[in-house]
């Protein structure tokens, strides 16, 4: 009498098709998150600069991102300085009392309303923005030499010069509060300079 052969297990072609259907999953899965990953954000690098922007007359106040100058940009302090500053014309540009009220000092917050700024910078916008200089002032405090350009309705001008472009150079305070900096009010010595576009 001669044996019969066993039949085939079920196992054996079992496991050889569950490989390949996990192997297939894992590699449609992979596939997927390629083809559909959002591109990450690339970083911004600093626009460094030894001098303001050239900017047409029709264009002006020009770019409202905050420029540094090489010295700057080498500064210990210079990531932080930029970024409030970049938080400060952001907000007079874009109307944004709250943003104002976050990147300056709670004593300089407390010279204006929020109508009295509002009426302020209601035509002004302010571009061409270099930083040229950070200094130390006393214990917990920068100066930050500045310039840029602001635009608004000749109404809105400095009565001392009633004029639609004004370039502007001028020491802003900061002070560290909460371990952040913010700009501070400045102080009666300070005599920003300033002409006409």
């Amino acid at each position: 009498m001669t044996a019969q052969p066993r039949p085939a297990s079920r196992q054996r072609w079992l496991i050889p098709v569950l490989v390949v259907v996990i192997s297939l999953t894992v590699g449609i899965g992979l596939l997927a998150r390629e083809l559909y990953r959002r591109p990450e954000a690339e970083p911004t690098d600093p626009v460094v600069s030894d001098s303001p922007s050239s900017v047409a007359p029709e264009a002006q106040p020009g770019s409202p991102t905050v420029e540094v100058t090489p010295d700057v940009f080498a500064h210990p302090q210079y990531q932080s300085v930029r970024q409030v500053l970049q938080g400060y014309f952001d907000s007079i540009n874009n109307r944004d009392y709250s943003k104002w009220t976050s990147v300056v000092s709670r004593e300089r917050a407390k010279t204006k309303t929020a109508s009295e700024w509002k009426n302020d910078y209601q035509s002004t916008r302010d571009g061409s923005i270099l930083v040229y200089r950070i200094e130390p002032g006393s214990p917990g405090s920068l100066r930050v030499l500045v310039a840029f350009t602001s635009t608004q309705d000749v109404d809105d001008a400095p009565v001392y010069l009633p004029e639609g472009c004004i370039r502007w150079r001028l020491v802003l305070p900061l002070r560290l509060e909460n371990a952040t900096w913010r700009v501070d009010t400045t102080d009666g010595g300070t005599n920003p300079e300033h002409e006409r576009c």
